[in-house]
């Protein structure tokens, strides 16, 4: 009995010890006013160069600052529809990774060409010190409501330039957008500038990604997705497979609730559905535990100076000031914690190259999060890559049904595709492959497997020691019936 009792009061010690850990009041962190801007919406830097800041206004304008000089980097306000009410704007930017070489970069924003708060993501081109639009990649409606944008746009460790949509806006997404795998609306997109019009529905309901990002240590991505009238949530799509072909479940779930969307709604969706890790209420549940209105996704934190918020997520809350965090790694996202730090009118964070992280108030300043080791950057050595890089293989069928012992014609695809030409692909029925191509010289190859019944393929490409292994998603070939007269 006493060895019994010891071993449970062991067991009550090393609880109490980890939910120290977990939970315990966070290192002293400080804020440092960057400046302050007119109705800023997102911060970024250069890729390579971590003191080279972008901040974002959401009339329409990007405000270049290095050593505290401050230029207008870009104006697009003229293309930018702003209505009173309205949550569109200039939302965020994205630098190509080779900025410094090509000056392309990336803007995600609402319009006023065709109709107001249309949704743009363009391509801005910098010469001479100042960026203006060179092309237009993607359009997509959104004539009803003025809300519900989503607006975040990052490159991903595999090289796609991914958006985050909102569902279009209103209650309970009327329309069924986000369960719509042909409506662009309440999506994770994924975009190849290179080889437009490559747009590609990576993951679908969600309610409004106002801001996602990917950890820059392990390639992992985050959302913070927007609720409605109950839970706010976290999803995570680890790395290399980043959450490709994921359901998050709205408007079918709010957080993990599974009946807070009326059946009114018309929510069509069956699953089975990507559970968020973390997910919090409105109403205040007292005992300093996270509630709010609208989160504001965050970054895990890898930068230098950080302390024990490093590996941890930090985030926010449009309703709430404060900042906290929490660690993705553990089930259901454990150690939920204020950090101690407020910021008023908190829209947005950023990151910069080295890995510090930012806080923007809509009310005008924008804030780099100090740690306790200071915010002295080691070099100016760039975003920290995965150990290796991430391959998105995409596989498609030129007819989903066939006769029964006829051939289909399926091709798969591989990006990036610079210096990939003569590297094999494998097409597999379940577990078993049966063949392999090498990729052309616009890294296409091309399968024509017998068909006898109805069966799913997917296309693989294997490590090659620079990139790591990916799987497609599943194309489906059934097989064609006759119709009786």
């Amino acid at each position: 009995m006493n060895t019994l009792v010891k071993a449970a009061g062991k067991i009550v010690v090393v609880a109490m010890l980890l939910a120290g850990l977990w939970c315990a009041s966070a290192q002293a962190l400080s804020l440092q006013q960057v400046g302050s801007f007119e109705e800023p919406t997102y911060v970024t830097s250069a890729p390579n160069d971590p003191d080279r800041l972008f901040v974002v206004e959401r009339k329409g304008r990007v405000i270049e600052v290095e050593n505290g000089n401050r230029t207008v980097f870009a104006d697009i306000s003229s293309l930018v529809s702003k209505e009173a009410g309205s949550e569109g704007g200039l939302l965020s930017i994205a630098l190509s990774p080779d900025f410094q070489t090509s000056g392309r970069l990336y803007a995600y924003y609402t319009g006023k060409e065709q109709s107001p708060g249309e949704i743009h993501i363009a391509e801005l081109l910098a010469i001479g010190g100042t960026a203006s639009i060179s092309r237009n990649l993607l359009t997509i409606s959104h004539p009803t409501y003025k809300n519900h944008y989503g607006g975040q746009l990052q490159f991903g460790p595999e090289g796609g330039l991914f958006a985050g949509t909102g569902d279009g806006g209103g209650e309970n997404d009327v329309e069924e957008n986000a369960q719509d795998p042909s409506s662009l609306l309440g999506k994770l997109l994924r975009i190849d500038p290179a080889a437009l019009p490559t747009t590609q529905v990576w993951s679908l309901g969600l309610r409004n990604p106002f801001r996602f990002s990917f950890d820059r240590q392990t390639g992992d991505l985050l959302i913070g997705d927007v609720g409605q009238k109950k839970r706010e949530e976290v999803d995570l799509a680890p790395a290399p497979g980043l959450g490709n072909g994921a359901n998050y479940g709205w408007n079918c779930r709010e957080g993990f609730l599974v009946e807070s969307v009326p059946p009114e709604s018309g929510c069509t969706g069956a699953g089975p559905f990507t559970e968020p890790i973390f997910d919090y209420p409105h109403d205040d549940p007292g005992g300093d535990q996270a509630h709010g209105c609208a989160i504001i996704g965050g970054y895990v934190v890898r930068g230098p100076g950080y302390g024990d918020l490093s590996g941890r997520y930090l985030y926010g809350d449009l309703c709430v000031d404060e900042l906290r965090s929490l660690v993705p790694a553990l089930p259901l996202a454990g150690g939920d914690r204020s950090e101690g730090v407020s910021v008023a009118g908190l829209n947005s964070f950023g990151e910069d190259s080295c890995g510090r992280v930012y806080a923007v108030s809509g009310e005008g300043p924008v804030y780099r999060i100090v740690g306790p080791g200071g915010a002295d950057c080691p070099e100016k050595a760039g975003p920290l890559p995965p150990a290796l890089k991430y391959s998105f293989v995409g596989v498609r069928a030129l007819r989903s049904k066939v006769k029964r012992n006829r051939r289909a014609f399926i091709t798969a695809f591989v990006s990036p595709c610079a210096g990939r030409r003569g590297q094999p692909v494998s097409l597999w029925q379940g577990r078993r492959q049966i063949g392999s191509r090498r990729l052309d010289r616009v890294c296409t190859v091309r399968f024509r497997p017998r068909i006898r019944h109805r069966v799913a393929f997917r296309a693989k490409v294997l490590s090659d020691g620079t990139y790591a292994e990916a799987t497609s998603r599943r194309v489906k070939i059934r097989i064609l019936r006759r119709h009786r007269r």
